[in-house]
This record gives C-alpha cells, structure tokens and sequence, in this order.
C-alpha cells in the first residue's frame, strides 16, 4: 500500500523561522512575516497538491484562524487536495457537527477528514466556556463520536450521556464519502476513545521505539472491541540535497530561538495538561545541547512550539529512510509541515517523495492504475 503525506497550513502566519504557539501558549511574533491570508494559505495548497500530498491539516485553538472557516474558502482554490480539519468537540453540539460535516463533504466533492481534539488545557478551554477537567472532556468525546458516527450511519439518534444528551437527532443528508477520523492523545483516557471511535491514530514524532509502544498499546485497545485502525504520525521536515545543508538550516533555526523566549514557552508548556506534551518536553528537557534524539530526529522545534516539536533532518535519502523506519513500525500516514511550509514542501516533495516512489513505497495521488485489458 502507498504511504500516505499531508502537509499543514499555517493558520497562525508563516516564516523563515520556527512560529511558536500552540497548548496555551500565543503565536509568536514571527507568524506576522507571512499573515495567514486566503490568498497565502492557498498558495501552499495548491503547491501541496501538485507535489502529490493527500490532505492538509489545519490546527485548532485560540492561537490561530478558525480551522472550518479557513479550509471552506481554501478548498476553493483547490480541486483534490483533502482538509484534516482541527476541531474541538465541546464546543459544538454532535448533530451540528455531523450536518457540518456532511456539507463540507458535498461542497467539497468529499474533501474533508476530521482531527478531532480534545483539548488538553483547561484554561483555553474555560474562556471558550467550557469547564470540565481532562478525563471529564476525553468521556465527553466518547459521547460525542457515538452520535456523530450513527447520524453518518443515517440512524435516528436517542442519547442520555454523561456530558451529552440528543433526542431523536437526524441527518436530512449523509456525508459521501463519510470522513475518517483522525485521533491522537497519549493518556488511558484518550487510549480508550481512539480505539472504540478512531480511523487512524496519530501520534507526534517521537523516537521509533516509543512510536512502537504507542502503536502496540493502541492496537490491543482496539482489538478489545474488535477493531483495526490505522497509525499516523505529525512531524516537522528539513530536507536538503545534503546533510550539511539540512543540518545549517537547523542550526539557523536554533539561532533565532531567543533565550528569554524559550524559557517563556518553556514554563508555559510546562503547565499543560497534556499527557503527549509532557513527552514531547521530555525528549530535550528545555536544553539545547544533544537535540538530535535519534538519527535524522531533532527536537529543537519544540523548544519553541507547543504541540508538535520534533523535525527530520537530513539529506533526501536520510530522511527517506527514516520515513521507512517509522512504516516498518507501522505508520501508514505523515503529517509534516516545515518553515516556511511553501518552501519546505518542494524540498520534501521534489527531494523525497521521488526516492520513495522509486522504491515502490509512494505513489502520486493522481495517477491512476492502468486498466488492463480483458
């Protein structure tokens, strides 16, 4: 089976350099180098789309443009490219989401995945005016999914929930095709939903043995209730025609990290809740010596930015054979973005995905298999 790439839309401005924000933390200064504008965020779709990624995920939060509004006007600009969608389930009620769903799928010509996010700090949550702790949301999202996914099926939906209580809802319209959902959370709670309501669980790139545990620990959870799913993982890329070149733009990267900046997100990022932010904190400790935590694996990203904090680096062939390493495990779809994402995803998609395709791993979504003859 062909691997599967998406890329990202900065909704939160784009740079030369590394935009921070993200798990509580505000988008940093140099979002504004590039605005989030239509006509931008169109640009990289486009590019993507051409190069021959799948989708393009769009985060969620207070730190950036509304993930829903912003793929609707870009898919416009776009004619296969697909849009992970970002979205938080307490702040909107199943049945709208699910008719949300359904239209963008119409309009769209089928274009939309879903990443639903619990959300993993409490204070963002509370000025959207949502107060339930952690554990309370991640059941409130099991509730959730549960009626999302049987409007989908076209059932009438009766629901007395802990969190969540629906009567008698209905689709006039299904969605077609329906949208898979992508998962990610490395705490039991979040375990628990993904394997009863996942299509595919992401995970943030961390070292190839935990990306293993994660995926064993996934897979027997989902097979309790006699399900498979399939495994992602979201990455940052820098690839070049050379190591040297991939590690100097590294290294550039690390130099615009302002100390004083770093201790400031830092101490933000440390008072998350999030079970897969305390991970990604503990592969560099806040310090920038030995940030190359596996071969081609660097987490000086996460110095900076919440969420996601760890890139690839290295030359084309490098960085494919760390791809093939993580497949080996089991990962069948990459998230990756890079800064500027323009730029980043011709280096990725002229330097790697060749490599990959001569190897049989990737093919580009718009060729088709010739039909052979009776």
């Amino acid at each position: 089976m062909s691997l599967t790439f998406h890329w990202f839309l900065p909704t939160s401005g784009d740079s030369r350099h590394v935009v921070g924000g993200g798990h509580g933390t505000p988008a940093s200064e140099s979002g504004s180098d590039r605005p989030p504008t239509v006509a931008y965020l169109s640009q990289i779709a486009r590019a993507a789309e051409g190069l021959g990624f799948v989708g393009a995920l769009t985060p969620t939060g207070a730190w950036c443009e509304d993930a829903w509004l912003t793929t609707a006007m870009v898919s416009q600009n776009t004619e296969r490219l697909r849009f992970l969608v970002a979205f938080r389930p307490g702040f909107v009620s199943p049945t709208l989401a699910a008719q949300m769903a359904s239209t963008f799928q119409r309009h769209t010509g089928g274009r939309l995945l879903l990443n639903v996010v619990t959300g993993g700090e409490s204070r963002e949550q509370r000025a959207y005016g949502d107060f339930l702790d952690k554990d309370a949301r991640y059941r409130r999202t099991g509730e959730f999914l549960e009626v999302v996914r049987e409007l989908w099926e076209g059932k009438a939906v009766d629901l007395d929930g802990e969190h969540l209580r629906v009567e008698d809802a209905r689709l006039a319209r299904l969605p077609d095709p329906v949208p898979d959902v992508y998962f990610g959370g490395s705490s039991p709670a979040a375990g628990e939903v993904a394997a009863r309501h996942a299509d595919v669980y992401l995970t943030w790139g961390e070292p190839p043995a935990q990306v293993a545990e994660k995926i064993s620990w996934i897979r027997g959870l989902a097979a309790k209730h006699g399900r498979t799913l399939r495994f992602g993982i979201r990455l940052h890329v820098i690839t070049r025609d050379t190591a040297e070149q991939a590690w100097a733009e590294a290294r550039r990267l690390l130099d615009g990290f302002d100390h004083e900046a770093v201790e400031a997100v830092q101490a933000g990022l440390a008072r998350s809740e999030s079970e897969g932010q305390r991970r990604m904190l503990a592969l560099h400790g806040g310090s920038r010596d030995r940030l190359e935590i596996h071969p081609n694996l660097w987490a000086g990203i996460g110095l900076v930015r919440g969420g996601a904090g760890t890139a690839l680096v290295g030359s084309h062939d490098e960085v494919a054979e760390r791809i093939k390493e993580y497949h080996a495990l089991g990962i069948e779809e990459f998230v990756l973005s890079g800064y500027p994402h323009l730029e980043e995803a011709y280096w990725f998609g002229e330097g790697v995905l060749p490599k990959l395709q001569a190897q049989g791993l990737w093919t580009h979504p718009s060729v088709t298999p010739a039909s052979t003859a009776p």
